[in-house]
């Protein structure tokens, strides 16, 4: 597990625990958003990195401050504004940092209340701060998604090309899932007719609507617990075949610690290549300084390397002589590397 991960898994047990103690905005500041600043590698007792009640002569406010200003190689690059952890936080919540983007340097904004997190940029157009989020993680129900974006915001790491590069993807995605989460539990009357249209020909009164709006909420949920026991099962059934495959005991150095990165990097490599070569083939071998995925459990048959005990990742590809290391912003960016990972795989599959 990183320290990152650490880091981020203690504070969230923390909110979890005692947010009924997190009442007031220096509450939150103290128990989650200074330690969250510090798991990232930010130094909150340097006043000159992190410099709290952040002011700026041109906004024309006497007295309007931002909670906190991140300062990177001198420049402020991130401005943060804290709520209670009660309050829902909406757009009118925008307005000091708003104004502050427009006269600072900064990049980026994060509007939190210790438990919500809202990281803004200027995507709709330059300099002036988008009203809607890029991206939002809810750190009480933490999850190692969402630490391929977080890493790129580390002081060691921070490059705001990478960052804008997924940001737009991540904002419309993050969009999508709000619209979707909301239709599983409250579907639409217009969705109800679309999709109750290819399974009744009749007249849809009141009644029926009523009826069907019940149908697609409950079929709704059911495809996707469908969906996530198929690739459990799956997953469970191709890792019984590779243990039965495997006769002699995997060779792994002493005091490996494999993260959920590096198995999701894994499992998103087979699924890539499993029409390509037979999945209960495709092995994980960690190493200390990288994951590596073999074919048949052979060192003389590598397929990718995962070099992801870094600040910045990378993936090693083996389509030609030698590996080829190649950086990696996020997980999804494995997929960029299909027909060379397969190319790789059609080697090694006869």
């Amino acid at each position: 597990m990183s320290t990152l991960e650490e880091s981020l898994r203690a504070i969230s047990e923390r909110v979890k625990s005692h947010s009924s103690t997190m009442a007031t905005e220096e509450a939150v500041k103290t128990a989650v958003v200074l330690p969250f600043l510090r798991s990232l590698g930010y130094d909150v007792f340097d006043p000159s990195e992190v410099v709290p009640e952040f002011t700026a002569d041109a906004v024309g406010k006497k007295g309007e401050k931002v909670d906190y200003a991140i300062k990177i190689d001198g420049e402020i690059r991130i401005l943060i504004e804290c709520k209670p952890i009660s309050v829902t936080l909406e757009k009118k919540h925008l307005d000091q940092l708003y104004r502050y983007f427009s006269v600072t340097n900064a990049k980026f904004a994060i509007l939190t209340n210790g438990r919500t997190f809202n990281f803004y940029t200027d995507l709709d157009a330059p300099n002036k701060l988008d009203t809607r989020p890029f991206f939002i993680f809810d750190i009480a129900d933490f999850n190692t998604g969402i630490l391929s974006e977080l890493k790129k915001f580390e002081k060691a790491a921070f490059d705001v090309n990478a960052i804008l590069a997924t940001a737009e993807r991540l904002k419309y995605t993050s969009g999508v899932k709000q619209v979707i989460s909301k239709l599983v539990e409250e579907p639409t009357e217009d969705f109800v007719r679309l999709v109750s249209a290819s399974v009744y020909e009749g007249r849809m009164t009141a009644q029926v609507r009523e009826m069907f709006t019940g149908v697609v909420r409950a079929a709704f949920r059911e495809v996707i617990m469908d969906t996530v026991k198929s690739r459990l099962s799956s997953a469970l059934a191709d890792t019984e075949e590779v243990i039965e495959k495997i006769d002699v005991p995997v060779e792994e150095e002493p005091d490996v610690v494999t993260t959920e990165e590096e198995r999701e990097g894994y499992m998103i490599v087979k699924a890539i290549v499993r029409d390509t070569i037979a999945p209960k083939r495709v092995v994980m071998r960690d190493q200390k300084s990288y994951c590596g995925i073999l074919i048949d459990n052979n060192n003389r048959k590598p397929l990718a390397r995962l070099w992801f005990n870094r600040s910045v990742k990378y993936i090693g590809l083996f389509d030609g002589e030698n590996e080829e290391r190649v950086i990696v912003d996020s997980l999804d960016q494995i997929y960029d590397f299909t027909d060379r990972l397969r190319a790789t795989a059609k080697k090694y599959a006869d």
